[in-house]
């Protein structure tokens, strides 16, 4: 296949050229409108209790309060005349803007509850209406028209969740443009260095581009016909522009080695595809099944970025496959114009050992000596991960200027409890008004509980809190709403404790509540994807098994590399523990310290095993080429990585970059996955790629290379590995030792 590929692209190159620019054209198109398809959120499981309560608020009841307006006065006094007017005329065009509902007031209810403490501000409660999309329209405007000064008297601002999704969104755009305007000028100067000539250097960057370009047109054909996540143009764009410059660098370099050992441009492109390109296919393999692996989790956020992911490793592998051997085809020799002053040939007849043969040799004449520090180094970085907890994402996510965010903490610091963090029990079938009592009662009096609302009344500490009729929005024939407010800090433990105490009550006999709420829907996440994450560690595991299986012959080199890269990821998130959950460079990163978000967690997990397999492909593929040609074992690992070293080190930081220019997001769950993916990357690609596998195969000896008879018969029928056309004898030349610099 590789060989047929080599020969399309060879006789017909400016063909496939002019195909790959009418189609970056046509991509360019449909990428264009894609960030108006993107949708914010997407960390519920939408069959979790708390997401059917929010459906069934929704559907009889409005909704729930999503949208909080904190109003203070110029006077100081909420109550004071002129303040009470405009509060009056505010919630009078509150409630008539079509794009709300559920509006309820401070000076309309006269509820102690919406005023503070002090009583220099008062609350506006509302829901935003419409789909996900629809709802992030409908709140910006709505910010837009009613946040700031009103009437000259209240000064208005945003909290609650709308607020905050609306905030968290146009930060995304902002930190995605200053993410690419830092990393891709930081890629090219790192290119030229590597590659000592501009031709060269700007060849990654035309596969790059074209992933990128790619990665927006398929998230916006995603997103006319599912959900998907405005995070995803983050992860896409920077996978994007790491994979494209790794397959194309690994393509090149090949390249170039192969005309310094004195092939022909056409017998050097054939040669690259049948051995780079076949590690790209399979490389781009392993990043997906560790990608595929997000699509059993019912979240759309993770979903959507598994699909998204999938597609943008699929257009980079592709891009790779048929545009690069192209433009080598056309540049032959001329891929080396534009030499920089310091790429200067080195003397002919001397040769001096790749820098990564020389330390895989020393290590593998100490294998013990050598890869204990660094596994003690790595496993004393994990250990963060013993004391490590979960959460999902809120207003403190963002910066401390936002003002969602400055709302919320005013409605904890300044309020008796706020109905924006409160549970939302809802029964969807007819009550009984003596049953529906006795149930509030019980609920108001669980430790924890401020006061609960129900269409029959206050109630706080187990008894009635105040004589009269109730709240009669809260009830209707057919259903009835229950809204239970607590005191303690949003999605704490405690507040977590309290959603399983409130579920634990008794209910009316015949009736089945629904628990919803902010805290609620943490405890059903967590719950989700825990019971699903066994099943996407299996798949992760399996199919990358069964990959590196049919691509080196051996049951005990899939295994190896499963174990090392479990050390990798968990020195990686071990720091990432000890950073975003314990605080530490806080001050100097500017996030706030809170519980692992759990989603991103899972998708760093995902992402770093992913590009850690990208690099295992790429040094285990020439060990092998080597091997199969006759090499002892420690010889072809020394030669293998003094060959795909200085690659995989160069790739590593050309993709690092691309993820560590995220850690310049204001968001802190952002920051934790560009730094935590380009810390996992560098970590695998220095002491794992490094020190611990040579040191394992100096241990391993010839049983590396062990399958059982009927495993290696399957193999040398199914199995695929670096061949192809005779291989032509390289040399170290110029071209090659410009990268070991790097």
């Amino acid at each position: 296949m590789f060989e047929r590929l080599a020969e399309l692209t060879i006789r017909r190159s400016r063909v496939v050229l002019v195909v790959a620019v009418l189609a970056v054209a046509l991509m360019g198109v449909l990428g264009v409108g894609a960030f108006g398809k993107l949708l914010g959120g997407g960390f519920d499981d939408p069959a979790s209790e708390s997401t059917r309560a929010a459906e069934v608020i929704a559907e009889k009841f409005g909704g729930e309060t999503n949208l909080v307006l904190l109003v203070r006065t110029s006077d100081g006094r909420v109550d004071a005349p002129a303040a009470r007017r405009s509060g009056e005329a505010l919630a009078a065009d509150l409630s008539a803007d079509k794009r709300l509902t559920n509006v309820v007031s401070y000076w309309e209810s006269g509820s102690d509850d919406l005023r503070s403490r002090d009583g220099s501000e008062a609350m506006v409660l509302a829901h935003v209406t419409g789909d996900e999309t629809q709802r992030r329209e409908n709140a910006q405007e709505v910010l837009d028209a009613y946040t700031g000064t009103y009437e000259d008297v209240l000064t208005v601002r945003a909290g609650g969740g709308a607020a905050v999704d609306s905030d968290m969104s146009k930060q995304v755009v902002d930190d995605l443009v200053l993410a690419e305007a830092i990393a891709i000028p930081l890629t090219l100067v790192l290119l030229l260095f590597v590659f000592g000539s501009v031709v060269a250097a700007l060849l990654p960057l035309v596969i790059a581009l074209i992933a990128v370009i790619g990665s927006f047109a398929q998230l916006s054909l995603l997103a006319s016909v599912t959900d998907v996540a405005d995070t995803a143009t983050n992860l896409t764009t920077a996978l994007g522009l790491g994979l494209g410059i790794d397959y194309a660098l690994l393509m090149i370099s090949r390249f170039r080695e192969q005309l310094a050992a004195g092939a022909s441009v056409d017998d050097a492109v054939r040669r690259t595809v049948s051995t780079a390109g076949r590690t790209v296919a399979f490389s781009a393999a392993t990043v997906a099944a560790a990608l595929g692996a997000l699509l059993v989790f019912p979240q759309y956020f993770l979903r959507s970025l598994g699909f998204a992911g999938l597609g943008v490793v699929a257009v980079a592998a592709v891009a790779t496959l048929f545009v690069m051997p192209a433009l080598l085809a056309v540049l032959g020799h001329r891929v080396d114009s534009g030499r920089l002053p310091w790429a200067k040939p080195g003397r002919s007849g001397t040769r001096v050992p790749p820098l990564w043969g020389r330390l895989a040799r020393t290590v593998m004449r100490r294998p013990a000596l050598t890869a204990l520090p660094v596994l003690a180094v790595l496993l004393l970085a994990a250990s963060p991960l013993l004391g490590i907890t979960f959460g999902t994402s809120d207003e403190r996510v963002l910066p401390e200027d936002a003002q969602s965010r400055q709302v919320a903490t005013a409605l904890r610091e300044n309020f008796d409890g706020s109905e924006d963090s409160a549970l939302h029990v809802v029964i969807d079938e007819p009550v009984g008004r003596a049953r529906l009592e006795a149930y509030a009662v019980a609920l108001s009096g669980v430790e924890g509980v401020v006061r609960v609302e129900a269409s029959t009344g206050g109630y706080a500490g187990g008894r009635p809190a105040a004589a009269g009729p109730g709240d009669a929005a809260l009830g209707r024939g057919d259903a009835q709403r229950i809204t239970v407010v607590s005191g303690l800090v949003p999605k704490s433990d405690a507040a977590q404790d309290l959603v399983e105490d409130v579920r634990a009550v008794t209910p009316p006999e015949g009736a089945h509540p629904l628990v919803g709420g902010v805290d609620a829907q943490l405890v059903d996440s967590k719950d989700s994807i825990g019971d699903r994450l066994p099943i996407a560690v299996a798949l992760v595991a399996l199919t990358t098994f069964l990959l590196l299986f049919l691509f080196t012959g051996s049951v005990v080199q899939p295994l190896r590399a499963l174990v090392l890269n479990l050390i990798s990821l968990g020195a990686t998130l071990g720091v990432m523990t000890w950073i975003f959950q314990d605080g530490h460079l806080s001050s100097l990163l500017g996030f706030t310290a809170q519980p692992m978000e759990v989603a991103m967690t899972v998708l760093m997990f995902c992402i770093a095993f992913g590009l850690s397999m990208d690099y295992e492909v790429f040094v285990t593929s020439r060990i092998k080429e080597l091997h199969a040609a006759g090499a002892d074992n420690e010889s072809a690992v020394a030669d293998g990585l003094g060959h795909t070293g200085r690659i995989v080190s160069a790739a590593a930081c050309l993709l690092a970059i691309s993820f560590f220019a995220f850690g310049t997001s204001k968001i802190g769950f952002m920051q934790m996955f560009g730094l935590g993916s380009g810390l996992a990357i560098l970590i695998d690609a220095i002491a794992v790629r490094g020190v611990l596998v040579p040191a394992a195969m100096r241990l391993l000896g010839r049983s590396a290379w062990y399958a059982p008879p009927s495993l290696r018969r399957l193999h040398d029928r199914f199995g695929l590995s670096e061949g192809g056309p005779g291989a032509i004898p390289t040399a170290e030349s110029s071209h090659v030792k410009d990268l070991t610099r790097v």
